[in-house]
């Protein structure tokens, strides 16, 4: 999706509107929502940020020979350089407190795909970061592997990642099916073309850019075996453990066999699932890295792979956006579900009198969410290890195909809040009972619930994680939003059919709960996976108790809300830095940040805090912050995944404001 460019307003601080309340703070942020809202009833947003999304893309254009245009090389150029670190390289993600050999080294190289010149200052300083940092022989291994698809890194220098595997049986603890969903997806392309050793053409500009990354005439004398084990500091966020030594060595002795009996029944393994993919998520795929890699996999089948090729190439442009700071690849083909479950609970939250000039607004939303349920379960689900699907929500829409615990939470609430104002236009209860099945299908032994799935191994399988610059990528976990949420949902559920599932729904709710209970730090908190950090995983954990039936008087209740007392600034906001992610542990972000000071004046308000002058000053710093036409300007990037990266939610600015304010306000005249 290519986002019009349009300049950056000047900020405008309203308090020098006179006679500025809450309530007016409210119309002019609803006023921005209904401009901002898509025809279709969506908020698309900008979800980028990964620094490594783009590169690849750009490889498989080059390794495709399918360029990008003019518009498109101007404007992904602008964004390499707005987000080009001082020291000349680039970060794990945009904001990143230091630069990534994985993304610098792939980074210059997409540069000079898209024409820059080696001789380019801000080229020269990038490579003079790559070669003074040890060369790209020390990149994380995702960056190594797509070096090796250019002809930039040699296969030798990789682990094996045998394809092979995918032919164990199912049972088995190494079977790929056992990992959480987007590391399974990402690594199944990933054995196709290690098996292949797929190469592009060594060109003039490869041998150069040979010579630019690790030096004069270097590449052809090194000893690539020895360096499968070089690490560059900055990438070694998840160090190699014992376990994966192990395992590394009995795959690289596997893959010295002179004769390998299995490699082609592996590789048309491999393939099937990656067409299976293709065509369940309408060549979207589960997100970018696995649709790219599954693109390049079609190219380098040659005409076997053409008409699979045409459409995963083409399906990738939903996945272009084209922001303020130039055009970049989303880490998702859009979150507009998600952005439009929170929206229409923000938008509901505030009065009626107040909001009833919107209800176009929230008519045209509430089609888009039952246009986007998920209708059916995937084919053949069991033999391609997929979960049941019928009657959840996706991150995005329903083409993408993928159903997640916590977007079908957030749907089905929005849906049961709106049930029975479009007669004509309902969504079917046996659809909205599909939803609760399969959220209570989904709880884990543990008593909270994952994303997409299941856990289906035991958190041990981490000691193999490969990835080095990303933590926990190889088991679904529970986490404290996705059981918030569901147990959330299972409540509005459970008032809505009386009787019906009382008896899964009560024992589902009450483990949930102790899975919260027992998450929940010692200082107060609750940590979160999916954005920044103890200050988002605390208004999830606060909410949930308080809709489950805890009190306001309830000790993880009061010990949360004193967690958040004793973090809030001087200003009267919160702002938590992202590396409280990488660190796990609370960070003061150098200023104050919208988002995150309503979700923490939102806990406070559902908490029961008795704390009436901090919320006051929380919701007059939002008030404050607000620009003349309701919208809040762009702050720090706020989500995050596996610890290390973080991801723009552009539109967590635009609601969460809103819905904090409207329920402020209401507890506070109440």
């Amino acid at each position: 999706m290519i986002e019009p460019v349009l300049p950056t307003p000047t900020r405008a601080v309203i308090p020098d509107l006179p006679g500025l309340n809450a309530d007016e703070a409210m119309r002019r942020a609803l006023g921005n929502l209904a401009q901002r809202q898509e025809e279709r009833g969506s908020w698309a947003g900008d979800y980028g940020g990964p620094m490594f999304l783009l590169p690849m893309y750009l490889a498989l254009c080059r390794l495709a020979g399918k360029p990008p245009d003019a518009f498109r090389t101007q404007r992904m150029t602008t964004y390499f350089f707005n987000v080009q670190r001082a020291d000349g390289s680039l970060g794990l993600h945009a904001e990143a407190s230091s630069g990534s050999m994985f993304t610098t080294a792939l980074g210059y190289a997409a540069l000079r795909i898209l024409g820059l010149s080696a001789d380019d200052t801000r080229m020269q300083k990038m490579a003079r970061w790559v070669r003074e940092n040890g060369t790209p022989l020390g990149a994380a291994s995702w960056g190594k592997f797509t070096l090796c698809l250019l002809g930039l890194y040699d296969w030798r220098g990789l682990h094996p990642v045998l394809p092979e595997l995918w032919l164990l049986p199912a049972s088995a603890p190494m079977h790929p099916s056992k990992l959480w969903c987007h590391c399974r997806q990402v690594y199944l392309p990933m054995a196709w073309l290690y098996g292949t050793r797929a190469t592009g053409e060594i060109d003039p500009l490869i041998r150069a850019l040979r010579d630019e990354l690790y030096g004069p005439n270097v590449y052809e004398q090194l000893e690539w075996e020895k360096q499968r084990d070089t690490v560059c500091p900055a990438d070694d966020y998840r160090p190699t453990t014992r376990a994966l030594q192990a395992v590394n060595f009995s795959q690289g002795q596997y893959e010295r066999l002179p004769f390998k009996p299995l490699r082609k029944r592996a590789l048309d393994e491999c393939l099937t699932h990656i067409k299976y993919e293709d065509a369940v998520t309408n060549d979207l795929d589960i997100g970018p890295v696995n649709a790219v890699f599954n693109t390049v996999v079609h190219h380098f089948r040659g005409a076997a792979g053409a008409d699979d090729f045409r459409r995963g190439f083409a399906a990738l442009d939903v996945y272009l956006w084209d922001g303020h700071d130039g055009m970049k690849m989303q880490g998702y083909n859009n979150s507009e579900l998600w952005d439009l479950a929170f929206a229409v609970q923000a938008v509901l939250a505030v009065p009626e009198q107040v909001r009833a000039p919107h209800a176009p607004m929230v008519h045209r939303a509430y089609r888009y969410l039952r246009d986007n349920q998920i209708l059916d379960d995937v084919p053949q689900a069991e033999a391609h290890y997929r979960h049941l699907s019928k009657g959840g929500w996706p991150f995005s829409n329903r083409a993408h195909g993928w159903p997640i615990t916590d977007c079908t939470s957030e749907g089905l609430k929005c849906a049961l809040l709106l049930e029975g104002q479009y007669p004509n236009e309902e969504i079917p209860l046996s659809l909205l009972r599909d939803s609760v099945r399969l959220l209570l299908s989904w709880q884990n032994e543990d008593g909270g619930w994952s994303t997409y799935e299941k856990q289906r191994a035991g958190g041990w399988i981490e000691e193999l994680n490969p990835s080095q610059v990303f933590g926990d990528i190889m088991v679904d976990y529970s986490h404290v939003e996705c059981t918030s949420a569901c147990i959330q949902g299972l409540v509005r559920a459970r008032k809505r059919f009386r009787g019906e599932f009382d008896d899964r729904i009560d024992p589902a709710i009450a483990r949930g709960l102790d899975f919260l209970r027992a998450a929940q730090k010692s200082d107060g908190s609750f940590e979160g996976a999916w954005a920044v950090c103890f200050t988002y995983g605390t208004w999830f954990g606060v909410t949930a108790l308080r809709e489950a039936g805890a009190s306001t008087q309830d000790p993880s209740v009061r010990a949360a809300c004193e967690f958040l007392l004793s973090k809030q600034k001087a200003d009267g906001s919160w702002g938590e830095a992202g590396d409280s992610c990488r660190e796990r542990k609370y960070l003061q972000h150098e200023k104050g940040q919208v988002a995150q000071t309503a979700w923490a004046l939102l806990a406070l308000v559902r908490g029961g805090c008795d704390h009436p002058e901090a919320m006051r000053r929380a919701a007059q710093f939002l008030v404050d912050r607000q620009e003349r036409d309701g919208s809040w300007a762009r702050e720090s990037l706020v989500g995050v995944f596996n610890r290390t990266c973080l991801i723009n939610y552009d539109n967590y600015r635009h609601y969460f404001p809103l819905w904090a304010l409207a329920e402020w306000s209401a507890a506070a005249a109440s």
